[in-house]
């Protein structure tokens, strides 16, 4: 084994060849979830939802409580994401992608406080607060909460919430020794940029049509 193998996965040396299975399946799900919101295709959702309800049962497994409660917080946004996506607002159209507004901007503040203030007394009751990154946590669960919720009101700055928890996520997961998760938000910060162009070009394009 060389070292740059071992450097990489040599962590998984303990793992069970079943969750490293699973992991790998969340990854390829999960990719295919963000693949497929850049392409505004309501498939984000039924992907997503395996992903996030695989990741539920490795995180709570390998008790990283502040993971866990980020995916199982995915699945339910998903089931509310999709009903948005799927909603008509008149006959012949469907929930379309739009900037926030000053409101949802400040819901999106209360939802980053409330999240921080949750996952910190979960966190104080579970005697969670062993390591730094535990710190880091809390932020990036707050700051995927707000992504989720904008990206399931169709709402452009999801994307921007995306890339700055991605970026946080690449460097965290692998560190606590999740290599595949770390490779999965690295492609997912690329999927990101992508994905906030897109749907930038998209409203664009909609306001010049209107």
């Amino acid at each position: 084994m060389s070292p740059i193998f071992d450097y990489l996965f040599g962590q998984y040396a303990d793992y069970s060849t079943l969750d490293i299975t699973l992991e790998i399946i969340a990854v390829i799900f999960g990719l295919l979830s963000v693949i497929c919101s850049k392409q505004n295709n309501i498939l984000v959702y039924p992907t997503g939802m395996i992903s996030t309800s695989i990741f539920v049962y490795l995180l709570l497994k390998w008790g990283l409580l502040g993971d866990m409660m980020i995916n199982a917080y995915y699945f339910i946004m998903s089931l509310y994401g999709w009903y948005i996506w799927t909603r008509k607002v008149d006959e012949d159209h469907y929930t379309p992608i739009t900037r926030t507004t000053k409101k949802e901007n400040g819901i999106s503040v209360i939802i980053f406080i409330s999240t921080l203030v949750f996952v910190f007394t979960v966190y104080q009751i579970f005697d969670k607060w062993t390591s730094w990154t535990a710190y880091v946590d809390t932020i990036t669960t707050a700051i995927f909460f707000v992504g989720m919720w904008l990206m399931a009101k169709r709402k452009v700055e999801n994307w921007i919430y995306w890339i700055i928890g991605d970026l946080i996520s690449v460097p965290l997961y692998f560190y606590k020794g999740f290599t595949f998760t770390s490779f999965q938000y690295l492609i997912f910060t690329i999927l990101a940029v992508y994905g906030y162009n897109a749907w930038k070009k998209n409203t664009d394009n909609s306001l010049q049509m209107s």
